[in-house]
């Protein structure tokens, strides 16, 4: 860990070190959404471009860290909102309509599958899309286990999940739809294949 800059307030540790950054980075999001660079939260965290580097090989790799770090606090959210309903089908449905109306009011979550921005759009399948789309699955209020759904099957349901929801981030259709026009879609075509 480098032991100058930080501002004149060294981190105890690397884990310090990157709580301020991925804070900084916070900071920037907020500001300018996306368009923010790793001189920016270098600046704001008092230390070079390449101490950042060090922790974020890039400012995407940045930005997904910032997301992941915030999307615990989403998943939470949603898990408590989707308390009670106990079917897989309408947990699923209910639970992909909501983070889609969610989704354009979270900052950091939200530039991972904004419409245009393919680079960022691309990560919702990545390893850690994905782990996070499983952990969204098991938080919901559904035994899967007794109702016969093995592991590798509620891996590949969160894989499904994540491409629906990213289907809908990029084109929302004409006109979208929303609400119980939303939802009924989504039991109908997404819940339904959970029916056994």
């Amino acid at each position: 860990m480098r032991t100058h800059g930080w501002s004149g307030a060294k981190p105890a540790s690397d884990e310090e070190a990157i709580a301020r950054i991925l804070a900084a980075a916070g900071k920037a999001i907020e500001e300018r959404g996306a368009d923010f660079s790793i001189s920016d939260v270098a600046r704001s965290v008092g230390v070079t471009r390449q101490t950042v580097y060090r922790y974020f090989s890039s400012t995407e790799a940045l930005l997904v860290a910032a997301a992941v770090r915030a999307v615990d606090d989403f998943l939470q959210r949603l898990a408590v909102h989707a308390a009670g309903v106990t079917d897989p089908a309408d947990a699923v449905t209910e639970a992909i309509a909501t983070a889609l109306e969610w989704l354009p009011k979270e900052k950091y979550i939200g530039l991972l599958m904004a419409p245009g921005g393919t680079s960022h759009a691309e990560s919702v399948t990545s390893d850690v899309g994905l782990r996070f789309a499983r952990d969204m699955v098991g938080r919901l209020d559904v035994d899967w286990a007794a109702r016969g759904y093995a592991d590798d099957e509620l891996d590949e349901l969160a894989e499904h999940l994540l491409r629906v929801i990213q289907s809908f981030v990029i084109d929302p259709g004409r006109p979208p739809r929303r609400g119980a026009e939303l939802r009924s879609y989504l039991r109908r075509w997404v819940g339904g294949a959970l029916i056994r």
